[in-house]
């Protein structure tokens, strides 16, 4: 209870809590350190537990034991801080030898690939496919397409021959 200025008593919905953290403070983080805690966390810990029995005090105070109930709240608010977040991560004991690259860089390169074939005729493109994206040799290209090898070299040569003029043309519009 508390007193105004004109003497009327009032009652401190936080009747207590204060008198009781100040007492119970010192040894709520120094159990919180002997659990492990760096000091600055223990008092971080002790400060949410306090928190949340602030917000129920009347609750708290109804409890058989209160300091058993405080501890439970703190060691609760610990328990949850030492939670991981996201699972998702495992640590390894070597680091991998190949860094993955920018899933948007291959997204770029697709977009440039398929640009530069569309602008290709039906024959060149399919010359290019084979040869260098299912990576056939030029003796296996011809056989897919049942066209002579001579004619898959000089198609493979034309085909790149055009993408390269394609390319120096979007550069000097640039």
């Amino acid at each position: 209870m508390r007193t105004t200025e004109d003497g009327r008593a009032t009652v401190d919905e936080n009747d207590g809590f204060d008198a009781y953290m100040a007492a119970r403070w010192p040894t709520l983080v120094r159990s919180l350190i002997l659990l492990g805690c760096a000091p600055a966390e223990a008092e971080d810990v002790v400060q949410t537990g306090l928190v949340r029995c602030l917000t129920s005090w009347e609750r708290v105070q109804r409890a058989d034991d209160v300091d058993a109930y405080v501890y439970r709240v703190v060691l609760n608010c610990w328990a949850k801080s030492r939670r991981r977040l996201w699972w998702g991560e495992q640590p390894t004991e070597h680091l991998p030898d190949q860094v993955g690259g920018d899933p948007a860089d291959q997204a770029l390169l697709r977009h440039a690939v398929v640009a530069a074939l569309s602008r290709l005729s039906t024959e060149h493109r399919a010359v290019l496919v084979l040869r260098f994206v299912a990576d056939l040799t030029e003796a296996q290209t011809a056989t897919a397409l049942g066209i002579p090898l001579g004619t898959v070299k000089s198609r493979v040569s034309r085909a790149l021959d055009q993408i390269q003029l394609n390319d120096l043309r979007e550069e000097e519009q640039s």
